[in-house]
């Protein structure tokens, strides 16, 4: 097997370490199967509950007035997810998109937005208007408010009683990720405990949670604990690689039918808006999708073992259980930041000859390297790593449809870093 390994770059000590690393994991990867299993079975049973026929498959055009494909697939959307109802559309550019929507949707001026987990992932700073942004809800008298974790990442439930008296307080965002952060991911079932807390004591607030990167990790979704909407992108896990463009917000029907008229326009919501021949992809992608997040969930906890054997500390660590796809390395320096993102990019199907530099991306407030040779631009479950040049100099890893692709991807940027002179294996 290593002489394949050696063509494509790795060298022999690389791999004989990631050999070892991989002995180790053989249970956590069944216990992965196992969730994959029960949620593909989850997706095919709404699949044909909906009947989804080959009708469904058809393109619609113009205005997409009676696209069966697109409602079916709306459908089945909110029956894996628990929910009520559901958009997912090719409109929906990605996740950020996808939130602006829900929240420009179900707030009024004079509202008030509560985050209680924290600090939300840069991109979404402007949409709220934290960083000052042309539209921003704080443009249309939306306030914000945070209440930020305790050190051990634990929810600071007084803050968050005293955040949840204020008066124009409408909505509550939480974001199941850690984005740009080392903290931990939320658990569905943490995310079920704040919102328990929160329907105690406010009933009357909409809860919504950010849910990329964490659908099919877990065997439930958050809006199966009670979150009243969950939001995502078509890109990352429930796209399962064959979407190539698009998102979803899922949850109670009213909230949901409140994004489709901030979607496309008041009066008209979800009655407009075509398909334009993506239904086969975003059905078939959708089928594969916990397959396709359990590659991306190996990668993930080979890559947290592989790191923090080599003493760099790792979010989540080699042994904790998983809620996302994300894995974050804190490598302690921009050339340890960039070095892994070669890794990645040289890894690649795509664009492998490219060296991935810093750049001062849209919507964030630092330089951010990103690396992914993608078959879909931006595309995060795919193998990709990206980060902002700031410390702690932490990358963030995620993706891979296939895991022998995502094993390389790890080989190949612990080679980086080996020839960069940042790591030396015994």
């Amino acid at each position: 097997m290593y002489s394949i390994y050696e063509k494509i770059g790795i060298s022999e000590p690389v791999y004989r370490y990631g050999e070892e690393v991989l002995q180790t994991l053989s249970e956590r990867f069944r216990e992965i199967d196992l969730t994959a299993e029960y949620n593909q079975l989850k997706v095919i049973h709404a699949m044909q509950k909906n009947h989804v026929s080959e009708a469904c498959l058809y393109p619609s055009t113009g205005y997409g007035y009676n696209d069966i494909g697109r409602d079916t697939l709306e459908k089945v959307y909110a029956d894996t997810f628990g929910t009520e109802d559901a958009l997912v559309r090719p409109l929906i550019a990605c996740g950020t998109h996808a939130l602006g929507i829900a929240l420009a949707g179900n707030l009024r001026p004079g509202d008030e937005l509560l985050s209680p987990v924290g600090k939300p992932y840069d991109t979404l700073e402007e949409v709220i208007g934290i960083r000052p942004s042309r539209g921003s809800l704080a443009e249309y008298g939306v306030s914000w408010n945070q209440v930020d974790l305790l050190p051990d990442d634990s929810f600071d439930y007084p803050g968050i009683e005293e955040a949840l008296r204020r008066p124009r307080l409408k909505m509550v965002t939480i974001q199941r990720s850690k984005g740009y952060q080392t903290r931990r991911t939320l658990s569905v079932a943490r995310i079920g405990e704040l919102i328990r807390f929160i329907r105690e004591r406010r009933p009357d607030v909409i809860c919504m949670v950010d849910n990329c990167y964490g659908e099919f990790v877990e065997t439930t979704e958050p809006s199966e604990v009670g979150a009243d909407l969950i939001v995502g992108s078509l890109i990352k896990n429930p796209g399962g690689g064959l979407a190539p463009v698009g998102g979803y917000i899922a949850g109670k029907k009213e909230y949901v039918e409140n994004a489709a008229y901030r979607m496309t326009t008041p009066g008209l919501g979800r009655e407009v808006g075509p398909s334009l021949g993506l239904n086969a992809s975003f059905y078939q992608g959708f089928f594969l999708a916990p397959t396709i997040t359990a590659s991306a969930l190996k990668g993930a906890v080979f890559a947290a073992n592989l790191y923090e054997r080599l003493g760099f500390p790792v979010v989540p660590d080699g042994s904790e259980s998983r809620h996302d796809i994300i894995q974050a390395v804190t490598l302690g320096s921009p050339e340890g930041v960039i070095a892994f993102c070669k890794g990645i990019q040289a890894a690649a199907p795509v664009d492998s000859y490219v060296s991935p530099e810093p750049w001062p991306m849209p919507g964030y407030d630092s330089d951010v390297i990103m690396a992914a040779g993608a078959f879909v631009q931006g595309s995060s479950i795919e193998l990709s790593a990206d980060g902002p040049i700031r410390p702690p100099y932490a990358v963030y890893f995620q993706g891979g449809l296939t895991w022998p692709h995502a094993r390389l991807g790890i080989l190949m940027s612990l080679q980086k870093l080996c020839e960069a002179g940042l790591v030396k294996l015994s």
